[in-house]
């Protein structure tokens, strides 16, 4: 069975949907004022594990939820500074996240609400009265906020000090101070210039935590939802605030299971604009990397462990990457008569597998699983042991393992765009056989340097030539 950490206990729990046989799982999406960077795509790519997990691991049905959040002061702000309307200026980001998340193999969630669609602004607005009917809001120049003394558990997620809360004393940014409780805002009064809208509380603009708070709730069917997840930086206020929100106005439990992934270091230093070491999807593939290889590096820590970003360990991941996919090709040569030990092999690592990733998503494990059969297999192959139905099963058994890890999929949909058409790719690949058919073996040689050069290797087997990206 399934064990997940969960962040509200401190301890790993097991792990059933409430509802028949299907998970209603909420992750906190991007913030749409720049592009994302690798540190909130460790979190995505986690997420995705998970919702993999779920899927093929567990076999439970997931609804998933990523939000853009498209309004607040940040995005406010880039948009009057770009001169564009809100909506313009957060669509382009919008449009770059979905493509990195294409790029790095991420499943399409079932939604992908903005904050400022309609049916979010009204359900936002119908929360706010909900809180005001129970008498968890306070109205201070238009603005509403949310009284935290009002609520006894407050600070729970985060294991606040109740003598720390400065019930209030009022905050009205969208971030503040990690260490500095106070009561938030809800619905922020209209300013000159600003964006407005008008919910049945007054004009104005919902502030950054009411928005997961009426989407999720919306989206997934009301409350409890099975999963909700994010990075750690979001525990407090983000996700304290969310519960206080939810639980305030439904007066039931807000998320079952709270997950949280790590963050991303770059060597060994916090990602910083002044370090100038904070990358993008497109910035990593600049340096020459594969996305299916950024994914790998990605996951192959456990997520709730901080995971150190080096080009010496991207370096390592495709590496990593393309033993599995050179051993997958391997497979095509399997002409022995059958290895007793393999079935065997397969066994011990589809078990490893599954008992690891049970075991609060423990990638790291898996990982292992995987590659253990990859070294068995190899060793077979080399001893001219592994038959066709031998390596029918390990593949069959590789591909199971992908399902979930999504990055041998990921680097098959890479070559299959190749960095030259790949007419012009199998043509040279026949000259070069002619040529070395005619002896002409420097000829064949500067094909296959040719090819080199643009990006694309060649590779001689005893059942022809394959060609991968370089």
């Amino acid at each position: 069975m399934l064990r997940l950490y969960n962040t509200l206990s401190r301890q790993e729990e097991p792990f059933v949907p409430s509802r028949d046989n299907h998970v209603r799982l909420y992750a906190c999406g991007p913030t749409v004022y720049a592009r994302g960077h690798i540190g909130n795509f460790r979190t995505f790519v986690c997420v995705d594990v998970l919702r993999r997990t779920l899927e093929h691991v567990a076999g439970h049905g997931v609804t998933q939820v990523v939000n853009y959040t498209d309004v607040d002061d940040k995005t406010i702000g880039g948009a009057r500074e770009a001169g564009v309307p809100l909506r313009e200026y957060t669509e382009q980001w919008i449009a770059t996240f979905r493509a990195d998340a294409a790029t790095l193999g991420l499943r399409t969630p079932e939604d992908a609400p903005r904050a400022t669609d309609e049916a979010n602004m009204q359900a936002m607005g119908e929360l706010v009265l909900a809180l005001e009917r129970k008498g968890h809001t306070y109205r201070r120049d238009g603005s509403v906020y949310f009284r935290i003394a009002s609520l006894p558990t407050y600070g729970r997620l985060a294991r606040l000090d109740p003598e720390g809360l400065h019930a209030g004393a009022r905050v009205d940014v969208d971030e503040y101070s990690k260490d500095d409780a106070r009561d938030f805002v809800l619905w922020k009064a209209s300013k000159p210039g600003e964006p407005s809208w008008e919910c049945g509380v007054g004009p104005g603009r919902p502030g950054w935590h009411l928005e997961c708070s009426a989407m999720a709730l919306r989206l997934l069917g009301g409350p409890p939802i099975d999963i909700h997840a994010g990075g750690v930086d979001l525990i407090f206020p983000h996700h304290e605030n969310e519960i206080a929100q939810s639980e305030g106005a439904t007066g039931t439990t807000f998320a079952r299971f709270w997950v949280h992934v790590e963050h991303l270091f770059v060597e060994n230093e916090k990602m910083s604009k002044s370090l100038g070491n904070v990358f993008t999807v497109p910035d990593v593939v600049a340096r020459g990397f594969r996305p299916s290889a950024l994914r790998y590096l990605l996951l192959s820590s456990h997520y709730r462990k901080p995971l150190n970003f080096t080009w010496a360990g991207m370096a390592a991941a495709e590496e990593s990457l393309r033993r599995v996919v050179d051993f997958l090709a391997r497979l095509e040569q399997a002409r022995g008569q059958g290895d007793p030990g393999l079935a065997g092999a397969v066994a011990r690592a589809r078990e490893g597998f599954r008992a690891s990733l049970e075991a609060d998503l423990n990638t790291a494990g898996a990982l292992a699983a995987l590659f253990d059969l990859v070294r068995d297999g190899n060793a077979a192959i080399d001893a001219g042991a592994m038959g066709p139905a031998d390596a029918v099963l390990v593949r069959e058994a590789v591909e199971e393992f992908d399902r979930v890890l999504g990055v041998v999929s990921l680097r098959r949909e890479e070559d299959a765009r190749p960095p030259i058409p790949l007419e012009e790719i199998e043509q040279a690949i026949e000259a070069r056989r002619q040529a070395r058919q005619q002896r002409s073996f420097a000829e064949a040689d500067r094909i296959r340097d040719g090819l080199a050069a643009r990006g694309v290797l060649l590779e001689d087997n005893p059942t022809g030539t394959r060609w991968k990206r370089k």
